[in-house]
């Protein structure tokens, strides 16, 4: 065992040539080497008191402190050697086996990652590098979504799985979510504000929300949709944008112009001007379908004009589904959008601040016939009038095709002759008769139950020097008024997607690790 241990003490000449395996009779030849490393892991077997005497007796036969010391290192360097050797040999036997034990050929194992998302397939890479590779196929890569509730993702992760998506993306979601997404006709706020629930603030409410988290991802972030005729955002259809605070209007409008067949935009809490943004769709995003914005700045942004809307009605005729969301918006230019765009279908403009609902007159017979969906969810200056005119055209038959209207309205709707005076139960809205005569609609209209604008507000300001949690009270002042005629399609559904969590599994995949992969576990 000793002579197992005893290697070159003398230090080499650091001007001499290393030496051919022939002319140094030390140097083992890698028959020599074999049986070497055939005996010493034979030692196996031994007690590591054996290794352990048997090292300190080579070392106790050194002349010199510094041949001890050379030998000690000379130790650990090839244990380290020797442990990194055994490592690849273990991957290597876990791919082979993993490569024949693994049911579905090549071209089906990638069809199978292509349908998961993001985050598993990050989980699949780390598996084996028989998954690595499959994964790294760039239609694993089409839909990429790296949303967190949390700041997790960077530029450099974002930039790497667009370059493997290459052509094939279709579908890029970042940013940072305060929940699940909402379905289809949720008014459900999206701008991330840190553990705040804004649907409890009042529209009154101007103080400063601070302590908002900000996302790692910056105003570059994407930029490698760009690059020419071959840029990866020339065949995207879906951007979806959430929460990014380093992002400007001009690194949104260089992102657009590398998306000529963007067909769904969802822009949600970035720090950009409305007008801006819609311009920048006008000029390079035509066939778009679908455009929801919503504000991070609520009711302040006042940018929109008129012949910015001419223009989006001109150059988007497609769109089938509009949401402007916490912005100023005044009823002559969302008439225009909804007259305008022929084949909308879903409309909504929650928390808008200057809506009066003037707009709703004769929208039926001047566009606004196809609207499946409108939403004007706590609209301030709603008026309770105008909901009502809009409730008898709805008896008179009119909006045929409409499935889904909320107008409910947590401080209750404006009065005709002064918005500070709110409606909380309405007698001039046919309710009832809606819900009778039209049963297809499904309809909401939840208002409080008692209680004035100006006494939520009070209330509301006492709730926050108290540190009372602002959801648990304000259920306090909500009534059962919520009027609901469901319908077959009713869009405020919240299906399970039907994923189950349980499989039988009739083989073994073993698990390999991979110093070459280079993924996000988020």
């Amino acid at each position: 065992m000793d002579a197992l241990f005893q290697v070159q003490t003398s230090p080499p000449s650091s001007m001499a040539k290393r030496p051919c395996p022939s002319q140094n009779p030390r140097i083992p030849t890698f028959s020599q080497m074999d049986l070497l490393l055939e005996a010493f892991l034979g030692l196996s077997d031994s007690s590591s008191i054996c290794i352990d005497l048997s090292f300190e007796r080579l070392l106790d036969s050194l002349p010199s402190d510094l041949d001890q010391t050379r030998l000690i290192d000379h130790a650990l360097k090839m244990g380290t050697f020797l442990l990194e050797a055994g490592k690849r040999s273990a991957r290597k036997r876990a791919t082979k086996h993993n490569s024949v034990v693994w049911a579905l050929p090549p071209d089906l194992t990638i069809k199978v990652f292509s349908m998961l998302d993001t985050q598993s397939l990050c989980y699949a890479i780390a598996t084996c590098s028989m998954f690595h590779k499959c994964a790294k196929d760039p239609s694993c890569y089409a839909n990429i979504d790296l949303t967190t509730v949390s700041p997790r993702v960077n530029n450099a992760v974002v930039s790497t799985m667009i370059h493997r998506a290459g052509n094939s993306l279709q579908s890029l979601k970042l940013g940072i979510v305060p929940g699940p997404t909402a379905p289809l006709g949720s008014c459900q706020p999206l701008v991330f504000r840190n553990s705040v629930d804004v649907t409890s603030f009042s529209w009154n409410d101007k103080r400063s929300r601070q302590g908002k988290e900000s996302s790692v991802l910056t105003r570059s972030c994407l930029s490698p949709l760009g690059g020419g005729s071959s840029s990866p955002g020339k065949l995207l259809r879906t951007l979806h944008l959430y929460n990014i605070e380093r992002m400007d209007s001009q690194s949104l409008r260089a992102a657009l112009c590398a998306c000529p067949s963007l067909l769904d935009l969802e822009i949600v809490g970035l720090h950009v001007e409305l007008r801006q943004t819609l311009m920048s769709v006008i000029e390079n995003c035509r066939s778009i379908e679908r455009l929801f914005f919503e504000s991070s700045k609520t009711g302040r942004d006042d940018s929109l004009k008129s012949p910015t809307c001419a223009d989006l009605v001109h150059s988007c005729p497609r769109l089938v589904s509009l949401a402007l969301r916490g912005f100023k918006l005044h009823d002559d230019k969302v008439g225009k959008l909804v007259k305008g765009l022929r084949k909308l279908k879903y409309v909504d403009f929650s928390t808008s601040y200057s809506i009066t609902g003037s707009f709703l007159g004769n929208l039926g017979n001047n566009g606004g016939n196809l609207l499946e969906v409108l939403i004007l969810r706590d609209c301030m200056h709603l008026k309770e009038v105008e909901v009502a005119r809009f409730m008898t055209s709805l008896l008179a038959g009119d909006f045929k095709f409409l499935r889904h209207l909320d107008i409910s309205n947590r401080e209750g709707l404006a009065s005709e002759g002064d918005w500070y005076e709110r409606c909380y139960n309405s007698r001039i809205i046919p309710i009832e008769q809606v819900m009778k005569e039209r049963p297809d609609v499904c309809l909401l209209a939840d208002f409080p139950s008692e209680g004035s604008y100006f006494e939520i507000e009070q209330m509301l300001e006492s709730e926050i020097n108290s540190d009372v949690s602002l959801p648990s009270q304000l259920s306090g002042h909500t009534s059962d008024s919520m009027f609901m005629s469901s319908s077959e399609g009713s869009y405020n559904s919240d299906q399970g997607s039907g994923n189950e969590d349980g499989r039988e599994a009739s083989y073994v995949i073993y698990e390999e690790s991979s110093d070459e992969v280079d993924f996000l576990i988020l």
